[in-house]
């Protein structure tokens, strides 16, 4: 659903800090009694969190020349 693997996130700092905010919002919005919105924000909590730390592969940049091209 969102692309996530771009290199403004590849400094573990953001991606922390994106994940805490998730969880951080949806705490906020259940205290204040908003399920709903909880319940979104501690889904996207759970995307980031496996994107950022299971599934994470380093961004490549498409105009690094050291970068071997799908080119045949």
């Amino acid at each position: 659903m969102f692309e996530l693997r771009v290199p403004f996130f590849k400094p573990l700092w953001r991606r922390i800090l994106t994940v805490v905010l998730c969880f951080g919002w949806g705490s906020f919005e259940l205290s204040n009694n908003a399920v709903l919105w909880a319940m979104g924000f501690f889904a996207l909590g759970v995307l980031t969190t496996y994107q950022f730390f299971f599934a994470w592969i380093e961004p490549t940049d498409p105009n690094d020349p050291s970068e071997p091209t799908d080119k045949a």
